[in-house]
């Protein structure tokens, strides 16, 4: 699934709270993200790859950078943040899969139509390196099914299931982050936009 995207073009969350990031973000390197802090949106630099608390080095991330939205709640990398509701967003401009229409793996990015900023849903936890006592935050993208989507459905080799990120919809952004099992935060979880969003060869 998803392992690269372009983070926020700046913003004046990056100056207010001296934010620093590379243009594009690969597992292990250190993105944006958004979470709740006493009431309010609160953005914070964190690892892209989930890292939980139990894990003995930083390299486990590279591989828990998308969660499945079937499995997130039992999986021993991820229920605790999800049983948590340690629920975040990735702001990013765009994200790119393997397209093999072509016969080989050629790279697309996924954008909104109208290039604006957008958020993808994601659950977040603390782990402190057990050699040198540091605390860093990190974080996983989740995914849905998407066979037959018309955009998403266009990604990875024949015959491997068809996956997307979750995006969600400005209006819905702060329910997300303060998601509960009352307002059930599985119904987020929707087929992205294909009125609102396209996809093109990336340069």
């Amino acid at each position: 699934m998803c392992v690269r995207f372009d983070t926020p073009q700046m913003t004046l969350w990056d100056k207010e709270y001296n934010l620093e990031y590379l243009a594009q973000a690969y597992p292990n390197y250190l993105a944006p993200m958004i979470r709740i802090k006493g009431g309010r949106r609160v953005p914070s630099l964190a690892n892209f790859g989930l890292i939980p608390y139990w894990a003995k080095d930083k390299s486990f991330g590279k591989h828990t950078y998308n969660a499945r939205t079937e499995t997130v709640h039992e999986k021993p990398s991820y229920r605790t943040p999800w049983r948590k509701r340690q629920f975040c967003l990735i702001p990013m401009q765009r994200f790119y899969e393997p397209n093999y229409e072509s016969g080989k793996a050629v790279q697309w990015a996924i954008q909104r139509k109208d290039k604006a900023l957008f958020t993808v849903a994601g659950i977040w936890d603390s782990w402190t390196d057990p050699s040198s006592g540091e605390m860093l935050d990190s974080f996983s993208m989740l995914t849905i099914n998407a066979d037959g989507h018309p955009i998403m459905g266009r990604f990875h080799k024949a015959g491997d299931e068809k996956r997307s990120l979750v995006v969600i919809d400005t209006y819905k952004q702060d329910a997300w982050l303060q998601a509960t099992k009352d307002n059930k935060p599985l119904d987020f979880c929707e087929p992205m936009s294909v009125e609102e969003f396209e996809t093109e060869k990336a340069i």
